[in-house]
Parts: C-alpha cells; sequence; structure tokens
C-alpha cells in the first residue's frame, strides 16, 4: 500500500495528504501507524493528524471535516503552515495553543490523516489519496468493547454511530476511495 501511496502525485504542493477513513472500530488507527511507520522507513517525511484532535465534542462529527479543512488542508494548499488547536476531551473544549506539523514535512512530505470524516465532501478536494478500512459489523464491536477508553466511549457509542451513518450516507467516502483495505 505505501507503494501506491507515494506513486499518488501531490495537488500542486509539497507535502501529499492520505485520508484514513472509516467506521469506528474499523483499525484506522492501525493502518495509518502501518502507512507511517513504512513510510518513515522508505524514507518519507511524514506524521499524522487524528482527526479526534479536531471533533468538538461528541457531536461534532459533522463539523470536524470543515476544521480540517480551514485550519490545515487549505493553508496547504496555498503554501501556508496549517495550525489548529486539539479539542480537549476532558475538559470539553479546544485548547488554547495552537498546534503545526512537524518541522521535517516543511519541505514536503506525507500527512496521514486518521478518523471518521477525513474523507467527508467538504474535504474531497483537497485530499490526494483516500483510504477507506473495512471491517464486519462485528468485529468493530468486538474492538470498541476491548480498547482501553471503551469505558468513556460507552455512554457515546450510539449518538457517535448515528453522525457516521448520516456522513456516510450523505458523502459516500468508500464509493471515492483510491483504495479500500479489508481488516478483518
Amino acid at each position: 500500500m505505501t507503494r501506491r501511496v507515494l506513486a499518488v502525485p501531490r495537488q500542486g504542493r509539497r507535502v501529499r495528504v492520505v485520508s484514513v477513513e472509516g467506521h469506528s472500530g474499523s483499525g484506522k488507527s492501525t493502518v495509518a501507524e502501518r502507512v507511517r511507520r513504512e513510510l518513515a522507513e522508505s524514507g518519507e517525511p511524514v506524521a499524522t493528524l487524528t482527526m479526534e484532535d479536531l471533533y468538538p465534542g461528541w457531536e461534532g462529527l459533522e463539523r470536524a471535516p470543515e476544521l480540517l479543512r480551514t485550519w490545515v488542508l487549505e493553508p496547504l494548499a496555498e503554501g501556508r503552515p496549517p495550525a489548529w488547536r486539539r479539542y480537549d476531551w476532558e475538559l470539553g473544549a479546544f485548547e488554547d495553543r495552537w498546534r503545526s506539523l512537524p518541522e521535517e514535512l516543511a519541505g514536503g512530505g506525507t500527512l496521514l490523516v486518521e478518523g471518521c470524516g477525513s474523507g467527508a465532501s467538504a474535504v474531497h478536494e483537497s485530499i490526494d489519496v483516500l483510504v477507506w478500512v473495512a471491517a464486519p459489523d462485528h468485529l468493530r464491536r468486538a474492538r470498541l468493547d476491548s480498547r482501553e477508553d471503551a469505558d468513556l466511549y460507552a455512554p457515546f457509542r450510539a449518538v457517535w454511530a448515528r453522525q457516521e451513518e448520516a456522513l456516510y450516507r450523505r458523502d459516500h467516502p468508500r464509493e471515492r476511495a483510491d483504495l479500500v483495505v479489508d481488516n478483518p
């Protein structure tokens, strides 16, 4: 998969943007980490941005792609450094501090954006590669149940699942994916 990512030309910018999209529990973080590691081992400067930093709370999935676009993808496309504020889940608000990409991406490389909404229609034109990660529902549920933060996530699971379904019915990122990774 890494060779396929590197083979895709950048859209007029020095940083290639790869979105790793899919339902909760599909294994997006695992796939993104594997790609990040392989890219780094090949000598490609690479960083990962998780959408969890951009969701404005448990009911913020719909708003997060717009934040990704305005804070990160538009500045990249315009040759400006992106900057975003990380959402603090314990405080229930965005941090005051602005974050940026690591210095090693200043000369080019790959930014992996991992999480639900990273392949939404609002950002599709700014993405070089859209990866859809798929897993059977029973396996996704088991993964969510075994997460370290499962108890914190449990009260919000149904709310989040409804937002995911609404996003995927409206935007159809799987149908637009450049790569589909079955992650059983």
